[in-house]
């Protein structure tokens, strides 16, 4: 295949980042179908969508004519078997769970045709841990967009072992395409690049807060003061996603089961998932939305 041939992208997984690549694809011209298991989560993500292209429109980064074909173009359904019909390249955005996304690549891997190539997006996991059930890995890799994806314009390319060369030249096009820059990693290593970084900048915060060290105010006042950041670590956990962010830590605290790792995730799903505050998606996550603290002028200097 050659990036002319690609022509409908497949997106699995309409929660926040799944939402934010379907509408990247279909804004530079793709066919999009949106997947998802839940009728509720696409209508949700179909609203979702519709308010990007308003905000995109807005601060003046695409046009309203390209903000309505591309909702146009994108096609939402809880029908596998519709979803994989003529997929050229699927992107994989499932809970970070490697036996679930083992689970979904090897249904996909069934009803796409021969020639589609897989992606995942996953964050913090690597291709070769799922790579055998994707019944084709040397069509597979991992394309990882960071948030927002029109911002941050990043995507991380990674191979297996098994990826075949020409794969991942295809899969570096594709992200240009989408205007992503490609960051082509030379073996699998989990964080991919800015993540490895990012994650221990996020645990940090994270079990100042779940140890009472600091208030969620004040551990981010440190960040933005010194770093001269207008968002700090916490709050920038609430676009991501705070049931995302405890998936994540869930899974390492029961991997290496460091102490610290398990009373992070704990906290969080004890002090926030448990009680459905998410982050921005919910209306509510460590801050308030749409009119977080930190963003009042006044935030940086306690007041």
């Amino acid at each position: 295949m050659k990036l002319k041939d690609i022509r409908k992208v497949l997106v699995v997984g309409g929660g926040t980042i799944g939402q934010q690549i379907a509408f990247q694809c279909a804004a530079h011209g793709y066919a999009v179908t949106l997947f998802d298991i839940s009728p509720d989560s696409l209508r949700a993500a179909k609203r979702r969508i519709r308010a990007y292209g308003d905000y995109l429109v807005a601060e003046r980064h695409i046009k309203q004519e390209t903000a309505e074909k591309a909702i146009e173009h994108i096609v939402p359904t809880s029908d596998p078997g519709q979803a994989a019909a003529e997929a050229d390249l699927l992107s994989e955005s499932v809970p970070e769970d490697p036996t679930l996304k083992g689970e979904v690549f090897a249904q996909f891997h069934r009803l796409c045709p021969s020639r589609t190539v897989f992606t995942t997006n996953t964050s913090l996991l690597v291709p070769s841990q799922f790579a055998k059930s994707t019944g084709r890995p040397e069509r597979f890799l991992a394309l990882h967009f960071h948030q927002p994806v029109w911002v941050g314009n990043l995507a991380d390319v990674m191979p297996h072992s098994g990826t075949s060369p020409e794969v991942v030249s295809l899969v570096r096009d594709f992200a240009k395409s989408i205007n992503q820059i490609p960051l082509v990693l030379q073996k699998e290593n989990y964080g991919y690049v800015f993540n490895a970084m990012y994650s221990g900048l996020n645990s940090a915060a994270i079990a100042l807060a779940a140890n009472g060290v600091a208030a969620v105010e004040d551990i981010d006042r440190a960040w933005m003061a010194v770093m001269k950041m207008s968002v700090g670590p916490l709050g920038m956990l609430d676009v991501v996603g705070l049931d995302t962010v405890w998936h994540v830590t869930d899974y390492w605290a029961k991997h290496i089961k460091d102490p610290q790792t398990v009373k992070n995730a704990a906290f969080l799903k004890r002090e926030y998932l448990d009680k459905g505050w998410l982050g921005v998606k919910s209306g509510r996550g460590f801050y308030s939305y749409p009119h977080p603290a930190y963003q009042n002028p006044t935030f940086i200097h306690g007041e």
